[in-house]
C-alpha cells in the first residue's frame, strides 16, 4: 500500500498505457483509468471517501459548455460544402487560373487546400477530395510523384491550423482561453504556412522545372473565342477589388467603431478580413451585373472564378469577421456558417435529403466522439489532479536545462513523437491538461515586453496546433497518408484523356512526399516559438483598470454621489458627517465601494 501511495501518479500513467495498448476505446480507457485509480486512492488513504461526489457536476459543466457547440456547427458546414462538390469546382477553376505556369497545379492544390481548411475544417474531406480530383491530373501531365502526393496530403492538413479549426476550439477549451483569441492568434501563422508551401513549389519550379510542368494548351478549357486565356480581364477585376479593399481599410475605423462602441484602432486581422470581404462582394456584384446585362466585359475565366471562388470566400470572411469584431461568438459564427453552407448548396441545386441525412449523421458522430473523449478525460484528470499530479508533472520539467524555453522545446518534441502514434484529439484531451499549469507558470517570461501574461497560453495553444498538424503526415500512423492511399491508384491504369498507361502510386512514394512538408511545418513551429508576436500581436489585449480609475468610475455612477452636493464639488464616496456609519455597514450599503475595496485587497494579495 505504501508503494502505491508513493508512486500513485506513475502507476496511473502505466494503467492508462495498458488500457490504450489493449485496444480499448480511448474515451472509455480514460474514464476507466480515472475511476479505477480513484477507488485505489481511497483504499490506500490518499483521497476522502466522498471524492467523486463532484464528478457529476464536472460532467454537467461539459454538457453546458456553449463553446463546444461550435464543433457540430462548423463540422456540419464543412460536410455540406464538401458533399456539394465545392472542392471539385474550386480545383478545376483554380487550376485553370494557375495552370499555364510551371507548378500551377500544385499552387492550385495548396490554395484550394487552404480554402477547404477554412470551410470544411476536416482533414479527411480535404485530402480525399483533392486526391480523387487533382492527383490523376497531376500524374497525367507528368508531375513528380513525391511532389504531387506531398502537396495533396500537406494541403489537406491545413485544416488543423487555419481558423475556423476544430483543433483550436478544443485547445481553447482545454487551455481555458477564448476561441476568438485562438482564432485571431492562429490566423497569421496559418497564412504564413500557406506562403511557405507556395514558396517551396516556386523553388522546385525553378530548380527542377521538369517535376512541375505547366498545363498544355489543350487542357485549358475556359479560353475566349479568339483564343485569349482571359487572364487580363481577371487581373483587371482583381485590381478593381484590390483598390476597393484598400479604400475600405482606410475608413474601417470610422465606419465600424461607432457600431461596436469601440475607441482606438481596430485589430489588424479584423481590418484585413473585412477589407477582403468588401472586395469579394464587389467582385461578385460586378460579375452578376455583367451576366445579367450581357455586357461581355468579363472573360469566361474571370466569370467562372468569381462565381466559384467568391461565395465560399465571403462565407469564410463573414464568419471570421463577425467573430473578430465581437459581433458573434464562435458558436454563433458556426451557426451562421452552417446556414450559409445550406444556402450555397441550395443555390447550386445540390441540396438533397440524402445530403442532409449524411451531413447530420456524420456531424452527430463527430460531436459524440469529442464529448465522450472529453468526459473520459475529465474523469482521468479529476483523479490525476486530486493526487497532485500537476505538481508531479511540474517537477518533471523544473530541472530541465534552458528553463521555460527548454520546457517548450521538450514539450514540442514529446507532442511530435506522440503524434506519430495517437490522434490529435487524444493528445489534446490527455496531454494538454497536464501541461497547462506548468505552461501557465513558465511561459509568460518568454512573451515580449508589454504582452499580458494571459496570452502565454494562447501562444502555447497555437504552437501545439501547428505541431499537431504534423501528426497527419508522420509515419507510421499519419492519417493524411492513409486517406490518400485509400484513393490513389493501386495498380497501373489507362488515362481516359491521353490514353497513356499510368503506373500505380506506391505507398513509399506517398510517405516520401510528406517529408519535405513535415520539415516546412517544423520550420513554422520554430518561427512561432522564436517570434511570439506572430500570435500575440494579432490579439486585442484586455483593458486593465487601476484603483484610481475604478474609484473615479464608481464616484461617477448615478446614486453614489452625495445628495445636495454642489455642481462643481468633487463627488465623494465618504459617508456624511451628520450620518456616521461604521465602515462595515457602509460597505454593506454601498456595493460599489465594496467592489473597489475587494479589488484593492486582491491586488495587495498578489
Amino acid at each position: 500500500m505504501e508503494f502505491i501511495a508513493h508512486n500513485f501518479v506513475p502507476l496511473m500513467f502505466g494503467g492508462l498505457l495498458v488500457f490504450l495498448l489493449s485496444g480499448f476505446p480511448v474515451a472509455f480507457a480514460l474514464a476507466a483509468t480515472g475511476l479505477f485509480f480513484g477507488f485505489v486512492g481511497m483504499e490506500v488513504g490518499l483521497f476522502p471517501a466522498n471524492l467523486f461526489q463532484a464528478l457529476p457536476l464536472r460532467v454537467m459543466g461539459i454538457m453546458q459548455n456553449d463553446t463546444l457547440l461550435a464543433i457540430p456547427f462548423f463540422t456540419f458546414m464543412g460536410i455540406i460544402l464538401e458533399r456539394s462538390r465545392m472542392a471539385e469546382d474550386l480545383l478545376e477553376t483554380v487550376a485553370q487560373v494557375f495552370g499555364p505556369v510551371r507548378g500551377g497545379l500544385a499552387v492550385a492544390v495548396i490554395l484550394v487546400g487552404a480554402l477547404l481548411a477554412a470551410t470544411t475544417g476536416v482533414v479527411a474531406a480535404a485530402v480525399i477530395s483533392m486526391g480523387l480530383i487533382s492527383l490523376p491530373i497531376m500524374l497525367r501531365y507528368g508531375y513528380n510523384r513525391t511532389i504531387a502526393t506531398g502537396t495533396i496530403t500537406a494541403s489537406g492538413t491545413l485544416a488543423q491550423a487555419i481558423p475556423p479549426s476544430l483543433v483550436l476550439i478544443v485547445l481553447a477549451d482545454q487551455l481555458g482561453r477564448s476561441v476568438g483569441d485562438m482564432y485571431a492568434g492562429g490566423l497569421l501563422p496559418g497564412l504564413m504556412l500557406v506562403g511557405l508551401y507556395l514558396a517551396f513549389i516556386a523553388v522546385v519550379a525553378i530548380v527542377k522545372p521538369d517535376w512541375v510542368p505547366a498545363l498544355p494548351q489543350e487542357a485549358r478549357i475556359y479560353n475566349e473565342p479568339n483564343g485569349a486565356s482571359g487572364h487580363r480581364s481577371l487581373l483587371v477585376l482583381l485590381a478593381i477589388c484590390g483598390v476597393a479593399s484598400y479604400g475600405w481599410s482606410q475608413v474601417h475605423d470610422s465606419v465600424i467603431n461607432p457600431l461596436v462602441h469601440r475607441e482606438g484602432h481596430a485589430p489588424g486581422d479584423e481590418v484585413v478580413i473585412l477589407s477582403i470581404t468588401v472586395g469579394s462582394l464587389l467582385a461578385l456584384l460586378l460579375a452578376i451585373i455583367n451576366r445579367v446585362t450581357g455586357m461581355g466585359l468579363l472573360s469566361r475565366l474571370g466569370e467562372r472564378v468569381t462565381f466559384v471562388l467568391i461565395p465560399p470566400l465571403v462565407l469564410i470572411f463573414l464568419v471570421l469577421g463577425t467573430i473578430f469584431l465581437g459581433v458573434a461568438t464562435p458558436t454563433e459564427g458556426g451557426a451562421m456558417g452552417a446556414l450559409g453552407a445550406l444556402i450555397m448548396a441550395g443555390s447550386r441545386r445540390r441540396l438533397s435529403f440524402d445530403l442532409m441525412k449524411q451531413a447530420l449523421e456524420n456531424t452527430s458522430k463527430l460531436a459524440i466522439f469529442v464529448l465522450f473523449i472529453l468526459i473520459g478525460s475529465t474523469a482521468f484528470s479529476f483523479t490525476f489532479n486530486a493526487a497532485d499530479g500537476h505538481i508531479w508533472v511540474e517537477h518533471l520539467f523544473d530541472k530541465l536545462p534552458g528553463g521555460a524555453m527548454g520546457f517548450l522545446i521538450i514539450v514540442n518534441l514529446l507532442v511530435f513523437v506522440l503524434g506519430m502514434f495517437i490522434d490529435f484529439f487524444e493528445i489534446a484531451f490527455i496531454v494538454v491538461p497536464m501541461l497547462t499549469p506548468v505552461a501557465n507558470k513558465l511561459l509568460p517570461s518568454l512573451l515580449p515586453e508589454g504582452a499580458p501574461p494571459e496570452m502565454a497560453l494562447v501562444w502555447f495553444g497555437i504552437i501545439l496546433a501547428m505541431n499537431l498538424q504534423t501528426s497527419f503526415l508522420t509515419p507510421p500512423f499519419g492519417f493524411a497518408l492513409f486517406y490518400l492511399r485509400s484513393v490513389a491508384a493501386r495498380s497501373d491504369y489507362t488515362d481516359q484523356v491521353t490514353k497513356q498507361r499510368i503506373p500505380a502510386v506506391s505507398t513509399a512514394q506517398i510517405y516520401k512526399g510528406s517529408i519535405a512538408f513535415i520539415v516546412l511545418q517544423l520550420i513554422m513551429v520554430a518561427a512561432v516559438i522564436a517570434y511570439p508576436t506572430l500570435v500575440t500581436g494579432n490579439i486585442e489585449a484586455a483593458v486593465k483598470v487601476d484603483d484610481a480609475t475604478v474609484d473615479q468610475m464608481l464616484n461617477n455612477m448615478p446614486g453614489l454621489q452625495e445628495e445636495g452636493a454642489k455642481p462643481d464639488a468633487a463627488p465623494t464616496l465618504e459617508p456624511k458627517a451628520a450620518e456616521p456609519a461604521a465602515p462595515a455597514a457602509a460597505a454593506e450599503e454601498d456595493p460599489g465601494k465594496a467592489l473597489a475595496e475587494e479589488l484593492k485587497k486582491e491586488q495587495k494579495g498578489q
